[in-house]
């Protein structure tokens, strides 16, 4: 994971950034679907990454892009906030600040190493991780199909340590059984942090 320095200025805003977390395989694409139709009528914004990953791989609804392109955009203070994992370069886009700054709220698929620095930059963030049984996680990686058996045991592995990474302060939200359970649980943190608008 690399952090942009040069990204780290404070961010003071009337808006409030969600900055939802979790395993790859947690499930967290899948519970940003389900929540859209709540979340986007009541005041939302849902921002779709950049990732230098294959618009045929499966996975999220991401603006692919090469590393090369990556590289441009992030020359040209496209992003937020970004950071490199697994092989891979991620990048939040710069208009969230705009978002923000005029009092909307924005939830955002966040890097789990990267929350020290996100809390940085905007001090009212919203840290909320998303958890798995690592069975669970185990039969979600291999189903896929997007990493090899030693890929998806060091995920398993960091799975395991995430308890000692992530700090206090942070929502967890388990996500093993239904996936309905887990929305449900979501929309209550979020009513509960007051960033839905309405009821």
């Amino acid at each position: 994971m690399q952090y942009d320095a040069s990204a780290s200025t404070q961010t003071a805003s009337p808006g409030r950034l969600i900055y939802l977390m979790g395993p790859s395989g947690a499930g967290k694409d899948s519970l940003i679907e389900a929540a859209r139709p709540v979340l986007e009528s009541r005041g939302v914004w849902i921002v779709r990454r950049v990732i230098t990953r294959s618009a045929e791989a499966v996975g999220e609804e991401a603006n692919s892009v090469s590393p090369q392109q990556f590289e441009t955009l992030l020359l040209n203070a496209a992003f937020a906030l970004y950071w490199r994992a697994n092989g891979l370069s991620y990048g939040i886009p710069s208009e969230i600040d705009s978002w923000l700054a005029q009092g909307r709220n924005v939830l955002v698929n966040g890097s789990r190493a990267h929350l020290e620095q996100a809390q940085e930059r905007y001090p009212n963030l919203l840290p909320i991780l998303l958890t798995v049984d690592s069975q669970v996680l185990r039969q979600r990686l291999v189903a896929r199909g997007r990493e090899s058996a030693a890929e998806i045991e060091q995920r398993l592995k960091r799975n395991a340590q995430i308890a000692e990474v992530v700090g206090g302060g942070v929502v967890t939200l388990d996500n093993s059984a239904r996936l309905q359970d887990a929305l449900l649980r979501f929309v209550q943190v979020l009513e509960r942090e007051g960033v839905l608008l309405g009821s």
